[in-house]
């Protein structure tokens, strides 16, 4: 079955499906970034920006190497505590 000018009927659920994933990856990208360049890691601020991975590398950094937790991301707290 086609979905207008020819294209499949499964189209417009991967055009969906990979707009989810840009905004996935947006987000974590940009909470590692902000993290990497508040405690002045250069080297990481770089990879990020440089390489996609869809989150996962984000991910990692974020929890395995600066030892972030969730609610880091969650709890609004001041800088001056």
């Amino acid at each position: 079955m086609d979905y207008g000018m020819g294209s499949p009927l499964w189209m417009p659920a991967f055009g969906i499906g990979i707009a989810a994933l840009v905004i996935w990856s947006l987000l974590w990208k940009g909470l590692a970034l902000w993290r990497a360049a508040k405690r002045g890691e250069k080297i990481w601020f770089v990879v990020f920006l440089v390489v996609n991975t869809a989150g996962i590398l984000e991910l990692i950094y974020l929890f395995l190497i600066s030892g972030a937790k969730l609610s880091d991301f969650t709890n609004p707290k001041s800088d001056h505590e």
